[in-house]
């Protein structure tokens, strides 16, 4: 008998650790549950007796899974999954429970919030958790159930759709614009030092290398908001910059490569009614703006 209940696992306890898994830290994880640091880590502990393994790292960026975690994350979204597709269950055909989407900071808030919101006025019973996180985003860690990527997956078993080509191009207010024009060297709001991996920040550096940078932020997003105070221009894609009235596009000797947004779900998901009703709307979204992105 005790044997058995040291090896019988608490459905809370897996429910705690997908969300430390997700989310990488403990007050990260405690926000999205609405607990304290202290329960997760009792939690996460409890998981730990009842598995007999090692689950998670402390590192200092945060916490890290091991091999172990790894498979039981894997494990413990699986059988979330089941979970939800039994409570989406039913004897009509409407789409039902939670789809979590993830995309970029700036597809996030410069585009699908405003948008994709009208899904869950016209389907009563669908739920949808946009999620505009950086880091990468695992589909078959169940951390999301359908991702926007501007780049198409080498390996994995998932399904890519093509949605959209994404066109850049520099914009400001009309006023800095106009002092370019007139030959004032140009001033940009640019990406911060961290993220110099992101192609767009990389770009910038190679071919405006001693330009001055007045403002640095993380996401797109936020430089068109810098740059709507008229402190530079910023390399936007033609999806925000068009969107915003206060700012015009600048035209300069170069600008970035289009690139390509794909939408991705797991393969075993394609049946899934309300996967599959986001992952249509989100395509018919982008569809029916495909000038707001072109080149």
């Amino acid at each position: 008998m005790a044997d058995r209940k040291r090896t019988d696992v608490d459905w809370q306890d897996l429910r705690v650790f997908l969300a430390l898994g997700r989310h990488g830290s403990l007050s990260a994880a405690a926000r999205a549950l609405g607990v304290n640091h202290a329960t997760i880590a009792r939690r996460i502990r409890s998981l730990e007796q009842s598995a007999g393994a090692k689950l998670v790292e402390r590192r200092p960026e945060g916490y890290a899974l091991t091999s172990a975690g790894n498979q039981a994350l894997a494990a413990a979204g699986d059988m979330e999954a089941a979970a939800r597709a039994i409570g989406r269950s039913g004897t009509d055909d409407a789409p039902k429970g939670l789809v979590r989407v993830n995309a970029s900071p700036a597809l996030a808030h410069g585009f699908l919030a405003r948008r994709l919101a009208g899904l869950t006025v016209r389907h009563a019973a669908l739920d949808i958790d946009l999620a505009s996180d950086i880091r990468s985003i695992s589909l078959e860690r169940h951390e999301a159930d359908i991702a926007i990527r501007l780049s198409r997956p080498e390996d994995g078993d998932v399904i890519a759709r093509p949605l959209v080509t994404l066109g850049y191009g520099f914009y400001g207010t009309p006023a800095a614009c106009l002092a370019v024009e007139h030959g004032a060297e140009p001033v940009f709001i640019g990406f911060d030092e961290a993220d110099g991996h992101v192609p767009e920040a990389g770009w910038l550096a190679r071919h405006y290398p001693r330009r001055r940078v007045a403002f640095r932020a993380s996401n797109q997003f936020a430089q068109a908001m810098a740059a709507l105070s008229g402190a530079g221009l910023a390399l936007l894609p033609h999806y925000i910059g068009r969107s915003e009235p206060g700012l015009r596009g600048c035209a300069l000797d170069v600008a970035p490569p289009p690139r390509d947004a794909w939408m991705l779900i797991r393969r075993r998901d394609r049946g899934d009614l309300a996967i599959r009703t986001v992952a249509e709307g989100l395509a018919a979204l982008f569809d029916a703006e495909r000038a707001l992105f072109a080149a």
